[in-house]
């Protein structure tokens, strides 16, 4: 047995309550024990990562996680649904499966991956355990023709983010008092494009005079890089930015914070989580995903012995996507906020269509 799989089955064991650990089996949990997959963020992205924490740790368990371990957590305002969390951190990539596969031997009842990277290991270890549910987010299953196919043991959570990011770049053209912002997007690939054909649309939709002005880092996990890409836009005379690269990120909202503490009149939109107490002077709002409400209906829905397979597709509509409350002030602030809420409306009424490309989005009006 390699050293990680002592490990998480030591760990497993403590967790169980029971008298010993047999050597043959794992023990029998006291709870069900619900298994994590972390995608390379990790543990403290205040994004994406920490938004499946939440889901799993404080609303599904109860417990809130401290460096001495799990603690009691606050009431929350969901019910905890009587479950043992187990969460596994990946390093690299090549993590995915075999961390994936550990849950599975160590006798979870439901394994979760949250990432788009995941996927291909989510298939892998699924179809080789066919009676353990899965639940992947942020992608869905592909075959070798990149078509979406589906397992019976698989539900899939995917999320329509140009939704979302069309709200963030119609209040960043209401706010912007230079016609100039920005975006710090991570990889470049179709996933966060939809982010950047999302924010320029809404971009256009308030100030078609607007430039925006779009780097990518080509990362998640570099914070230097992200805060790098981020001053240069700041150089560039944007005053808003729309931070949408994981823990690149955050170097970009840490640019935008120091900037703001050196008197210049600049904020950021953050994306997946809430970042508004990393720099409460400096977040405007930030691009929700609700990972955290996806994570806990899925552990909700395998202790009801109501869990399924398939794809799901969640934006406005359906409460996956939002707008955070906007915090800072700005001169016409409640006319800007009614004009975000009425663009919303259109797009949960089927109205307006936000375009997912960034070439149609570019034909729109958004300069480049």
């Amino acid at each position: 047995m390699s050293p990680r799989r002592r490990i998480v089955s030591a760990v497993l064991c403590l967790l169980a309550a029971v008298t010993g650990c047999k050597k043959e089996a794992p023990a029998a949990p006291a709870t069900p024990t619900i298994g994590l997959v972390l995608g390379l963020g990790g543990r403290g992205d205040h994004s994406f990562n920490d938004s499946a924490l939440r889901g799993l740790e404080l609303w599904a368990a109860g417990k809130k996680y401290e460096k001495a371990g799990y603690q009691e957590a606050p009431a929350q305002e969901l019910a905890p649904l009587g479950i043992t969390p187990v969460v596994l951190q990946s390093r690299v990539a090549e993590d995915y499966e075999p961390n994936l596969q550990l849950l599975a031997d160590q006798g979870v009842s439901l394994a979760m991956g949250v990432g788009f990277m995941l996927e291909n290991a989510v298939e892998t270890v699924a179809r080789r355990n066919p009676s353990l549910p899965f639940l992947l987010v942020d992608s869905p299953l592909l075959d070798a023709q990149g078509r979406v196919l589906t397992l019976p043991n698989v539900r899939t959570v995917v999320f329509r983010e140009e939704e979302g990011c069309f709200l963030a770049g119609a209040l960043a053209g209401l706010v912007t008092k230079t016609g100039r912002v920005g975006m710090v997007g991570g990889m470049k690939i179709p996933l966060v494009e939809r982010y950047e054909a999302g924010f320029r649309a809404g971009v256009a939709a308030t100030n078609p005079n607007a430039t925006v002005l779009v780097n990518y880092t080509g990362s998640f996990t570099d914070f230097a890089l992200g805060k790098q890409v981020g001053q240069d836009l700041l150089l560039k005379n944007t005053d808003v930015v729309f931070a949408a690269a994981g823990v690149d990120g955050l170097g970009a909202i840490q640019a935008v914070k120091e900037a703001r503490e050196a008197g210049k009149a600049v904020s950021v939109i953050g994306v997946d989580s809430d970042p508004s107490h990393l720099a409460p002077e400096a977040v405007l709002s930030a691009v929700v995903k609700h990972v955290d409400r996806v994570v806990y209906e899925a552990i909700r829905d395998q202790r009801q012995g109501r869990f399924q397979g398939g794809n799901v597709s969640l934006g406005l509509k359906e409460g996956g996507m939002g707008l955070a409350p906007v915090r800072l002030d700005f001169p016409g602030k409640a006319e800007a906020l009614k004009t975000v809420d009425a663009l919303r409306a259109r797009i949960v009424s089927g109205e307006l269509k936000v375009p997912t490309r960034v070439e149609a989005a570019q034909a729109a009006g958004a300069n480049p």
